[in-house]
C-alpha cells in the first residue's frame, strides 16, 4: 500500500506521531483480534508487544555487520574524548556481535533488561519463563561478558 509506505517514511524521517497513529489505526482491529486469539488471557497486550520488539531487535542485530562512526558525526573537538568514544563504540560493537551469536532467549533477556529497562518479573512475563530462570540467564551472561571483555 503506497499510503502505508508514506506513513512509514514520515515516522522514520520526522518521528511523526500522526503518521504512526494512522498506521496503527489501519491495522488495530486486525492485530487486536490476532493477539487475542494468540494470547487469550495468558498475557497482556503490552507483554505481547515487548516480545515482538525483543525478537525484532534480535533479528536486526543478526543482519547488522557493524556500525561505522563517521568523523562528521562526532561533535567533540577534544581528541581524548573522541578516542574514548571510538574505544567505547568499538567495545559496544564487539559486545553486540558476541551477544548476537547467543540463543534468542538470552539475547531477549539482555536487550529487555538493558535497553528496555524492564524488571526481571516483566522480562519473565514477556518470555513466558520463570523469573528465577531469567535472573540466572542474565547474571550468567553478565559474568561471561566481564570475562570476555573485562
Amino acid at each position: 500500500m503506497e499510503e502505508e509506505q508514506k506513513w512509514i517514511r514520515d515516522i522514520q524521517r520526522r518521528g511523526s506521531r500522526q503518521a504512526a497513529d494512522k498506521l496503527v489505526r489501519t491495522y488495530y482491529d486486525e492485530i487486536y483480534r490476532f493477539a487475542y486469539r494468540q494470547l487469550g488471557h495468558k498475557a497482556s497486550f503490552r507483554t505481547w508487544l515487548y516480545r515482538i520488539a525483543a525478537h525484532k531487535a534480535i533479528d536486526c542485530r543478526r543482519k547488522v555487520q557493524g556500525n561505522i562512526l563517521l568523523l562528521e558525526e562526532t561533535e567533540t573537538p577534544d581528541q581524548t574524548d573522541f578516542a574514548a568514544q571510538i574505544q567505547d563504540r568499538d567495545l559496544l560493537d564487539r559486545m553486540e556481535e558476541y551477544i548476537s551469536r547467543l540463543d534468542p532467549d538470552t539475547q531477549a533477556v539482555y536487550r529487555l533488561r538493558l535497553y528496555g529497562e524492564r524488571t526481571f518479573p516483566e522480562i519473565a512475563a514477556v518470555l513466558g519463563q520463570p523469573e528465577a530462570a531469567v535472573k540466572t540467564r542474565y547474571y550468567r551472561l553478565m559474568a561471561r561478558l566481564r570475562k570476555e571483555f573485562g
